[in-house]
């Protein structure tokens, strides 16, 4: 469900008027560096507005795309940018119902910002989408409840570029501290789980022992 929307490039997000949460965001952008898993901070639109190098690393091989890039707007890169299902495993199932679920509630609650409602045209241009925020979305929410809106503590599968994960896991942790609630941003943190490995296999029997299983070996 990665759809080639069309709509304008979102505007460039306001930089904080205060020196002091200029500040802060500096030194919260040094806390976010040291940490070793994908993590990012966003506005209600899902503005991205600070990322770390797991989130780049995570995300490097998305292609371009003039509105969904990930370390633009999260929810648009989600809904659609064409290569979000590399990376994000069960892409409509695992991401694009929760984040659209997610999205309609904030819609209610900013029913006027100019941002979220240019996200609800482009969901509105493709019958597939549409057909999905209409009536697919409301079903899937009566299947699994109204903590589908919420995103702190979900499991999600992931298909990671490094070669050591692959593909695995991710707990979304949702920390949110004072001063960045204050400045109307949120923090999610996608901390990653050690892939399902397979069990080994097991040892071949010595030289001069092989047979075929399907032999039976002589009483």
């Amino acid at each position: 469900m990665a759809f080639q929307a069309g709509g304008q490039r979102p505007a460039p997000r306001p930089v904080p008027a205060s020196p002091d949460a200029q500040a802060y965001l500096q030194d919260y952008t040094a806390l976010l560096e040291a940490v070793a898993f994908p993590s990012l901070v966003v506005d209600h639109r899902w503005d991205v507005v600070l990322t770390n190098g797991a989130f780049r690393t995570l995300f490097r091989g998305a292609g371009p795309h003039p509105t969904a890039m990930p370390g633009d707007n999260f929810l648009r890169f989600v809904l659609f940018h064409p290569d979000a299902s590399d990376v994000l495993g069960e892409h409509e199932s695992s991401w694009c119902l929760p984040m659209l679920a997610h999205f309609a509630a904030t819609l209610e609650r900013y029913g006027h910002d100019h941002g979220l409602q240019a996200v609800r045209r482009e969901i509105a241009q493709d019958p597939i989408m549409e057909a999905a925020y209409r009536q697919g979305l409301p079903h899937w929410m009566r299947a699994v409840g109204a903590e589908a809106v919420e995103h702190d503590g979900a499991v999600r599968p992931l298909h990671h570029p490094d070669p050591r994960w692959g593909a695995t896991e991710c707990r979304v942790v949702v920390e949110t501290p004072r001063a960045l609630e204050e400045l109307g941003y949120s923090r999610l943190t996608l901390v990653l789980r050690e892939p399902r490995r397979t069990p080994p296999r097991p040892p071949r029997p010595r030289r001069g022992t092989a047979r075929l299983r399907v032999v039976p070996a002589s009483e």
